[in-house]
């Protein structure tokens, strides 16, 4: 152990304070992303006065680790002066700040390393919990408070980075939802005039799908796309290291430009003999998961992976050059979601399959207002990828400082 390296108990100590005074405070509970968030409990006719109030830069942390997967919900709170937990937490804080820096400290709480030693440490027969004790007994590098301060306002550069590119993101994809509704949904596209469609005296034809312009059809998703899903990979095809390999939760944070935080590998030679019979994924092609949380879909980049079979439906070879944009735009509508939630069957397990969604029906417009459409498109979703990998770049630079918070010396 190194010589910095000491036990957190000398530094923190636990918080007893109840609502006794029954005050209007907000009710928090915790997140598996280590978040305070507002509580969805229904507390009416609960005895309020049993709750543990929390202050800012305290920490709680949730015992039970057996409920989580492979997360322990701990979170400093910084969002008021004073909430609410329930007495299911542990709520603690830093006896002194001039020698632990409670940023710093939630610091190393978010590290992988932590989660899993929390777990390894938790005890139990019901329920498995990481108890004050096991909580105390923690070692972390403790530095002079003026490295900690250092550290931490490293790590809030980065985490203010990250907020505002996902703000941008945020708003990239609402300006394309909004165009893409604006054209497709209220028909409002540009006319032969540049004037919206519908609204000036535009022709609408109406059949048993519903309302379209004159000229669009509705098309079978089928007809736009191949679609397909990969060939199988077995458990036991795993590894540490050689291709990446995606199952519907990868294809999630893909979407999202996070970290794969425990990411799993094919070989090269079983990733080479797939590829040479079966194909791979190339740029514009969509993924989208087809079980479990189904919906969330991913227009490949110009990278080298392969996915699930039956996790995840291969959308590729498109008909017409850039219908992929307009499909995948189309898959971030809210249609999109009515149509998931027409078409899911299962009972222990939601999920589609491959025929039945190839079989929907879409509206599908002219060649002159899909290339314009397209072109729009095209530089939106170049956008948007571009962000999610400066996204994904932060996020990896801030993984990289939190693991290196053990090597930290004095």
């Amino acid at each position: 152990m190194k010589s910095n390296y000491k036990p957190l108990g000398k530094y923190i100590q636990p918080v007893v304070g109840r609502n006794s005074d029954l005050g209007d405070l907000p009710l928090v509970g915790l997140s598996i992303q280590k978040k305070f968030i507002p509580s969805i409990a229904n507390t009416i006719g609960t005895d309020m006065s049993t709750y543990r109030i929390i202050e800012k830069n305290q920490i709680a942390y949730g015992p039970v680790t057996s409920r989580n997967g492979d997360k322990i919900t701990i979170a400093l709170f910084n969002d008021h002066e004073k909430a609410l937990i329930s007495q299911a937490y542990i709520p603690f804080e830093v006896k002194d700040s001039n020698e632990l820096d409670p940023e710093y400290l939630m610091m190393w709480f978010r590290r992988p390393e932590f989660d899993r030693y929390a777990r390894f440490k938790s005890h139990g027969s019901a329920r498995e919990i990481f108890d004050w004790d096991e909580m105390c007994n923690t070692l972390l590098p403790v530095p002079h408070p003026d490295k900690q301060r250092e550290i931490v306002k490293e790590y809030n550069v980065i985490q203010n980075r990250i907020a505002l590119n996902q703000q941008l993101i945020q708003k990239l994809e609402e300006t394309a939802q909004a165009i893409y509704k604006q054209w497709f949904v209220e028909f409002e596209f540009p006319d032969e005039n540049g004037k919206p469609y519908k609204s000036n005296g535009g022709e609408i034809i109406e059949n048993e799908f519903g309302e379209i312009p004159k000229g669009w059809s509705w098309k079978e998703i089928s007809s736009i796309s191949e679609i397909t899903s990969s060939k199988r990979i077995f458990e036991n095809e795993y590894k540490n290291e050689g291709v990446p390999f995606y199952r519907g939760k990868e294809i999630t944070l893909k979407k999202s430009g996070e970290i794969i935080s425990e990411p799993i590998y094919i070989s090269k030679e079983r990733y080479a003999e797939i590829i040479k019979s079966f194909g791979k994924p190339v740029e514009g092609d969509i993924l989208m998961t087809a079980v479990g949380t189904i919906g969330s879909t991913y227009m490949v980049r110009n990278e080298e992976f392969y996915f699930k079979d039956g996790n995840v439906v291969w959308f590729k070879n498109f008909k017409k050059s850039g219908a992929n944009y307009f499909l995948y735009d189309f898959m971030q509508s809210e249609k999109f979601n009515s149509l998931i939630d027409e078409i899911t069957i299962g009972s222990t397990q939601n999920a589609i399959t491959i025929t039945t969604f190839g079989q929907q029906k879409i509206a599908f417009p002219d060649d002159k207002v899909l290339d314009d459409y397209i072109k729009i498109s095209h530089k939106l979703n170049k956008s948007l990828s571009n962000r999610k990998e400066q996204l994904l770049a932060m996020n990896s630079l801030k993984d990289l400082l939190l693991s290196k918070l053990a090597t930290i010396e004095n």
